[in-house]
């Protein structure tokens, strides 16, 4: 039952977290133009990343409601692979990953359908601009320095939570950046799976190699270097009551 309300809650958070993306792109563009800063280069960029922050640390709140939730299967198997969820096992994740994907394609599905079309139309999923081996080391390569920085910024950054998401958020958007000369760098399998099954894409091999499997090796690589350099305290002992 545990692993089924963690599923149901990755399928929501995901769904809805696919959704806001374009919407907060809409929301970063209209909140530089109200107070004039959309000439500056920066400006959006900064606007976008503590929004996104704002999202994650809510979404993070209803993730823990629903038992450790997440809208990412590469932050997921990142997170077990550092040993942080005790509770998780590669089944839960087989059970997971899939939830997690219906959760993108409805959260494509819903932005297609309720966003105005003045800004659907534009609406497109990340595409593979290099060929498919350099695409797969790619998507890995920025899911490893993602998630090597996820952990990294948790652990030894600043203690202020908004301070650290917002770090989190600047090196995403980041690697977002550099990653469209080559895979749009979505460092998000269902977000990758839900665009492109709106797309017909999703028997391709190019998804799950790039998308999937890059990025999934990508996490838990960063885990497992983080794991190395990192020596976290171990959880007190459960005591055992005499009988």
């Amino acid at each position: 039952m545990g692993v089924i309300k963690v599923a149901i809650g990755d399928a929501l958070l995901t769904s809805m977290w696919v959704f806001s993306m374009p919407v907060l792109k809409i929301f970063t563009a209209k909140i530089a133009t109200f107070l004039g800063v959309q000439a500056l280069p920066l400006a959006a960029l900064f606007i976008s990343t503590v929004l996104v922050s704002i999202l994650v640390i809510t979404f993070s709140a209803i993730g823990e409601i629903f038992g450790g939730a997440s809208f990412n299967p590469a932050a997921s198997l990142t997170f077990h692979a550092a040993g942080l969820r005790k509770n998780a096992s590669f089944l839960s994740m087989a059970v997971r990953f899939p939830a997690q994907a219906a959760g993108g394609v409805a959260g494509v599905k819903a932005a297609l359908e309720f966003i105005p079309l003045q800004y659907s139309k534009n609406l497109t999923g990340p595409s593979l601009k290099v060929d498919l081996h350099t695409g797969a080391v790619a998507e890995g390569v920025f899911t490893f320095v993602r998630s090597l920085a996820l952990l990294l910024i948790i652990f030894k950054g600043p203690k202020n939570n908004l301070i650290k998401q917002w770090l989190v958020s600047v090196t995403t958007a980041v690697l977002v950046i550099t990653g469209s000369k080559f895979t749009g760098a979505p460092m998000n399998p269902a977000s990758a799976f839900g665009w492109a099954y709106v797309n017909n894409r999703h028997n391709s091999w190019e998804l799950y190699y790039v998308y999937w499997i890059g990025a999934l090796i990508g996490a838990a690589s960063g885990a497992w270097v983080f794991r190395f350099l990192v020596s976290l305290p171990s959880p007190p002992p459960t005591k055992q009551k005499k009988a």
